[in-house]
């Protein structure tokens, strides 16, 4: 009897494989989203950036017009 496994042991040692995988699973996501979060730390920059061009060609072009419909 002492060469055969009981079957609460082996419920257990199967509950604790499943946990594992679980675990490896949550572990390869929160990788990924430690990379995604490293890669979009750039873009808010860059879209600042771009704000900060379009409120000048805006202001710009509002000058222009200006300029052309109130000559002075």
């Amino acid at each position: 009897m002492a060469t055969q496994i009981e079957p609460k042991e082996l419920d257990m040692q199967e509950q604790l494989t499943r946990i594992r995988k679980a675990q490896a699973e949550i572990d390869k996501m929160l990788d990924e989203r430690r990379k995604l979060q490293i890669e979009t730390k750039v873009f808010p920059a860059s879209l600042i950036f771009q704000a900060m061009i379009a409120t000048a060609a805006l202001l710009g072009a509002g000058a222009a017009l200006g300029k052309l419909f109130f000559p002075g």
